[in-house]
């Protein structure tokens, strides 16, 4: 089957773009514990095990996806989600795999 690049839409790049971001087990770990509060960086790191920078590097790709906010509280940093639907997502791949 050939594929018709022409008609792919800046629609379906963005949806890719999530799709890539979500495709690491850490981010996946990441958007998950964010399902019902805000979390700051730090308790991120901790939660999965990495070092700071390698946490800062996930939540980057995950923000500039569009898939969390940032919000900044005196020193620290806070993530949250910025649509909760992408969990509807993941809990039907919990069905596949």
């Amino acid at each position: 089957m050939k594929h018709a690049e022409n008609n792919v839409t800046s629609r379906h790049v963005a949806k890719s773009c999530v799709l890539k971001a979500l495709a690491h087990p850490v981010r996946v770990m990441i958007v998950e514990a964010l399902a019902d509060k805000s979390i700051c960086v730090r308790d991120l790191t901790a939660m999965s095990g990495l070092d700071i920078s390698s946490v800062s590097r996930h939540l980057l790709i995950l923000k500039n996806a569009g898939i969390l906010n940032m919000e900044r509280s005196g020193a620290k940093i806070y993530y949250s989600l910025r649509r909760q639907c992408i969990l509807k997502f993941l809990k039907c791949l919990d069905g596949v795999c």
